[in-house]
């Protein structure tokens, strides 16, 4: 299974939106360089107010295409990393993954997708109802979590636009994804 990168980005400053980079620097065990939640330690507010000595299962956030396309449609208009996400991709199932799933993006990085991001009410400040739009329910009422996956770095590596996107699944049973 292969998807593309259409897009990157990156910001040194706690921000919600991030600029759109032509490449960006992804770092073994840190996450992208340069980014305010690079660490080995969480670097998200709220995980760092509660307890700064865990480990940072959120270094790269990664967002599907088909969530922007599906935004739009219902009147948003949300480009790639409007949302904080670091990298867009196209053409893979990032929700359908299961736990462990590895992603390398390009020629040489590796992620190890860690979990599903928990939607924040600050996506209501880029657009009401954003958050609610990244929120649904299955067809048993159970939620939905829509607004993409987090991961850690496990091999260095350049990623920009256009970048193929290459799925390793992990051994044995498959773990649903759950929200870090």
């Amino acid at each position: 299974m292969t998807g593309i990168v259409i897009a990157v980005a990156s910001s040194p400053a706690h921000t919600m939106s991030k600029p759109i980079r032509e490449a960006i620097r992804l770092l073994a065990g840190l996450g992208v360089a340069d980014d305010a939640h690079q660490g080995v330690t969480v670097k998200h507010r709220s995980r760092v107010a509660r307890d700064p000595t865990q480990p940072n299962l959120r270094q790269v956030h990664l967002i599907h295409g088909e969530l922007l396309d599906e935004l739009e449609a219902a009147g948003f208009l949300v480009p790639p990393g409007r949302m904080g996400e670091n990298v867009t991709t196209r053409g893979i199932d990032l929700l359908g993954l299961p736990t462990g799933a590895r992603l390398r993006l390009g020629a040489e990085a590796v992620v190890e997708v860690t979990g599903l991001r928990n939607p924040c009410r600050q996506l209501d400040g880029l657009a009401p109802g954003l958050m609610a739009a990244t929120l649904g329910r299955d067809a048993d009422g159970n939620l939905v979590r829509k607004a993409g996956v987090m991961a850690v770095v496990l091999a260095d590596g350049i990623v920009r636009a256009g970048d193929a996107v290459r799925i390793i699944l992990p051994s044995g049973s498959p773990r649903p994804l759950a929200p870090v």
